[in-house]
């Protein structure tokens, strides 16, 4: 049994392509008119906060810039990941909260570390515990088995 798929259906764009008989030589989509309109608003408001006047330069860098940013943003946006979902994702980025990297508190002082007048030495194994044990203990010399210990008699040589 073959299930057919509703893809067909949002694989058309929904795209005005002008009135009748004088239709545009390009086309765009809905959702592509309505965030160029915003974003064009935008951009010219912008251009009057950065103290650029009302002329026919500026309003044609303004449409190009339209242009460009809103080619941006509708490449990002489909039936599948709307306007509104691209939209909330980047507010939740730009609020999310942030590890912090800056250090709190003002320059370093070693006031208050502990040093030891001794370095640290590297733990031994139980093999080279023994083995430092033996060497601290003083060698029996030829001179200690000489002398004579309480109640044992040593045989007399030669």
């Amino acid at each position: 049994m073959r299930v057919r798929t509703d893809d067909e259906v949002y694989r058309v764009d929904a795209v005005w392509l002008g009135p009748p008989k004088a239709t545009f030589p390009w086309r765009a989509r809905y959702v592509a008119w309505g965030v160029g309109i915003v974003v064009f608003l935008l951009v010219l408001t912008i251009e009057r906060q950065m103290g650029i006047g009302f002329g026919f330069f500026s309003t044609a860098w303004a449409l190009v810039a339209t242009i460009i940013l809103t080619r941006f943003i509708t490449q990002r946006i489909s039936h599948e990941r709307p306007l509104t979902a691209v939209m909330s994702m980047w507010v939740r980025e730009l609020t999310a909260p942030r590890e912090r990297t800056a250090s709190t508190g003002g320059a370093a002082s070693a006031a208050r570390i502990r040093v030891s007048p001794q370095r640290p030495r590297p733990k031994l194994s139980k093999k080279q515990q023994q083995r430092a044990r033996q060497q601290a203990q003083p060698r029996r010399t030829s001179d200690s088995r000489k002398k004579e210990v309480r109640g044992v008699r040593t045989p007399a040589r030669p």
